[in-house]
Protein backbone atom coordinates (compact mmCIF):
# COMPACT_ATOMS: atom_id res chain seq x y z
CA UNK A 1 0.00 0.00 0.00
CA UNK A 2 2.94 2.35 0.98
CA UNK A 3 4.64 1.69 -2.22
CA UNK A 4 1.42 2.16 -4.63
CA UNK A 5 1.33 5.61 -2.85
CA UNK A 6 4.88 6.40 -3.19
CA UNK A 7 4.73 5.32 -6.68
CA UNK A 8 1.04 7.68 -7.19
CA UNK A 9 3.41 10.91 -5.27
CA UNK A 10 6.12 10.46 -8.13
CA UNK A 11 3.84 10.13 -10.98
CA UNK A 12 2.12 13.54 -9.98
CA UNK A 13 5.59 15.02 -9.25
CA UNK A 14 6.63 13.78 -12.25
CA UNK A 15 3.64 15.58 -13.84
CA UNK A 16 3.87 18.83 -11.97
CA UNK A 17 8.05 18.53 -13.54
CA UNK A 18 6.57 17.95 -17.06
CA UNK A 19 4.06 20.95 -16.74
CA UNK A 20 6.56 23.48 -14.97
CA UNK A 21 9.00 22.32 -17.69
CA UNK A 22 6.70 22.95 -20.99
CA UNK A 23 5.27 26.22 -19.12
CA UNK A 24 9.17 26.79 -18.51
CA UNK A 25 9.61 26.14 -22.87
CA UNK A 26 6.56 27.95 -23.71
CA UNK A 27 7.85 31.27 -21.67
CA UNK A 28 11.72 30.47 -23.37
CA UNK A 29 10.13 30.63 -26.79
CA UNK A 30 7.77 33.99 -26.19
CA UNK A 31 11.20 35.29 -24.56
CA UNK A 32 13.18 34.72 -27.48
CA UNK A 33 10.11 36.18 -29.99
CA UNK A 34 10.22 39.22 -28.17
CA UNK A 35 13.99 39.70 -28.61
CA UNK A 36 14.01 38.86 -32.07
CA UNK A 37 10.76 41.54 -32.64
CA UNK A 38 13.31 44.24 -30.55
CA UNK A 39 15.91 43.17 -33.10
CA UNK A 40 13.76 43.83 -36.13
CA UNK A 41 12.87 47.21 -34.50
CA UNK A 42 15.97 48.27 -33.56
CA UNK A 43 16.95 47.23 -36.97
CA UNK A 44 14.58 48.95 -38.77
CA UNK A 45 15.31 52.16 -36.96
CA UNK A 46 18.95 51.91 -37.66
CA UNK A 47 18.38 51.88 -41.55
CA UNK A 48 16.23 54.85 -41.48
CA UNK A 49 18.61 56.31 -39.51
CA UNK A 50 21.18 55.60 -42.32
CA UNK A 51 18.81 56.42 -44.64
CA UNK A 52 18.39 60.07 -43.54
CA UNK A 53 22.21 60.55 -42.75
CA UNK A 54 22.58 59.70 -46.45
CA UNK A 55 20.16 62.00 -47.44
CA UNK A 56 21.40 65.27 -45.46
CA UNK A 57 24.85 64.19 -46.93
CA UNK A 58 23.38 63.93 -50.27
CA UNK A 59 21.92 67.53 -50.09
CA UNK A 60 24.81 69.13 -48.38
CA UNK A 61 26.70 67.41 -50.86
CA UNK A 62 24.43 68.67 -54.08
CA UNK A 63 24.21 72.48 -52.47
CA UNK A 64 27.98 72.68 -52.92
CA UNK A 65 28.44 71.39 -55.99
CA UNK A 66 25.52 73.53 -57.17
CA UNK A 67 27.52 76.71 -55.79
CA UNK A 68 30.61 76.03 -56.71
CA UNK A 69 28.70 75.42 -60.41
CA UNK A 70 27.10 78.96 -59.76
CA UNK A 71 30.78 80.34 -59.85
CA UNK A 72 32.07 78.77 -62.06
CA UNK A 73 29.06 80.22 -64.55
CA UNK A 74 29.52 83.61 -62.86
CA UNK A 75 33.26 83.19 -63.85
CA UNK A 76 32.31 82.01 -67.23
CA UNK A 77 29.91 84.86 -68.33
CA UNK A 78 32.84 87.88 -66.65
CA UNK A 79 35.24 86.05 -68.99
CA UNK A 80 32.86 86.44 -72.11
CA UNK A 81 31.96 89.22 -71.19
CA UNK A 82 35.60 90.73 -70.71
CA UNK A 83 36.51 89.15 -74.22
CA UNK A 84 33.52 90.26 -76.23
CA UNK A 85 34.10 94.01 -74.92
CA UNK A 86 37.89 93.81 -75.96
CA UNK A 87 36.44 92.61 -79.18
CA UNK A 88 34.22 95.02 -79.54
CA UNK A 89 36.43 97.78 -78.91
CA UNK A 90 38.83 96.37 -81.17
CA UNK A 91 35.75 96.40 -83.88
CA UNK A 92 34.92 99.53 -83.23
CA UNK A 93 38.78 101.38 -83.17
CA UNK A 94 38.97 99.35 -86.75
CA UNK A 95 35.99 100.65 -88.07
CA UNK A 96 36.43 104.07 -86.88
CA UNK A 97 40.14 103.77 -88.45
CA UNK A 98 38.73 102.66 -91.59
CA UNK A 99 35.77 105.19 -92.05
CA UNK A 100 38.57 108.01 -90.82
CA UNK A 101 40.05 107.55 -94.07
Amino acid sequence: MELIKKIKEAETESQRIIERAKADATESVQKGKQAEQQALTQAERDRKKAIETAIAAGQKQGQAEAAGLKVEGQNRREQLRAKAKTQMNAAVTSVTGYLGK
